[in-house]
């Protein structure tokens, strides 16, 4: 049956290519806008500057993207996935559940140090889209993977909620990883953050 959708109409090796073009396309303005987002801030930066140097057009931008803030809000998605995956990776199946954790913790530390991370999730991110709008986007990423983390190696005390527990200790490697990237030692931040699991792990 036929559609007035181009992409559907067309073979099928032309619509992968349409996607990946859409792909390309996406992913250029996502790192254009970063790169300004991080030098210039949210608010210096304009849309005009980051077709400019993704080297698209505006009306591609709109095509993909609502306006500068759903521009952003993508950005963040994304840093915080990447966050997530290195968490992932630093704690394959197999390790107990405390080494795990622990091993997250140091990936979660180490991801966030990438330059300008900090800034876009724990500082910007909540300014342009609220803190509520942030935490809920944390909370399908790397703030999941603390939660599946602790439940693991079942590390709430008892009479303590394992959400509330988790919301906390999210909240001092948030805390850690602005000290870190304000110039303090990353090893020292690790260290205490593993001290900080292994006492609520008992």
């Amino acid at each position: 049956m036929s559609t007035n959708d181009p992409a559907e109409n067309a073979p099928s090796g032309a619509v992968r290519t349409n996607r990946d073009r859409s792909e390309t396309t996406r992913a250029a303005l996502m790192d254009a806008a970063r790169e300004l987002f991080v030098r210039k801030g949210y608010g210096d930066t304009s849309t005009p500057e980051v077709v400019a140097a993704a080297g698209i057009t505006r009306g591609a931008l709109y095509h993909h993207f609502a306006d500068k803030r759903d521009l952003f809000r993508a950005v963040l998605v994304r840093e915080m996935q990447a966050v997530a995956d290195e968490i992932r990776a630093a704690a394959p199946a197999g390790l107990a559940p405390l080494e795990a954790l622990l091993a997250g913790s140091d990936a979660y530390l180490q991801a966030m140090a990438v330059p300008g991370r900090t800034r876009l999730l724990l500082v910007d991110g909540p300014a342009v889209l609220s803190l509520a709008e942030v935490l809920a986007l944390d909370g399908a990423n790397a703030a999941a993977t603390l939660a599946e983390g602790l439940a693991a190696a079942k590390a709430a005390p008892r009479g303590v909620p394992l959400v509330a527990l988790a919301q906390l200790l999210s909240a001092a490697f948030d805390r850690a990883a602005l000290l870190v990237d304000a110039g303090a030692d990353i090893n020292e931040q690790k260290a205490a953050m593993a001290w900080l699991l292994r006492r609520a792990a008992g």
